[in-house]
């Protein structure tokens, strides 16, 4: 798979479910069910955030652990989306 960009990457996961694959630092590989679309997100992550956006990692809500996680985009190996 070619790398996959933050904003590519974001669009995604904002309009859909998407299964992304990657690589964890400690070389393992990961499969995560994770989105950004706002009905799934916990009411506080609503709020407008200062913080700087860091363009080398994306923070999602993994669907199968109810829990905000982050992988590095340049980590992923695959994002499809689910049907």
């Amino acid at each position: 798979m070619t790398l996959m960009n933050f904003e590519t990457l974001t669009e995604m996961l904002q309009t859909n479910i998407v299964n992304v694959q990657f690589t964890k630092l400690n070389g393992e590989t990961r499969n995560m069910r994770c989105t950004l679309i706002e009905d799934f997100l916990p009411p506080a992550a609503a709020e407008i955030s200062t913080k700087k956006v860091n363009l080398d990692s994306r923070s999602v809500w993994d669907l199968d652990k109810d829990a905000w996680r982050a992988f590095r985009v340049d980590s992923v190996v695959s994002a499809t989306v689910e049907s």
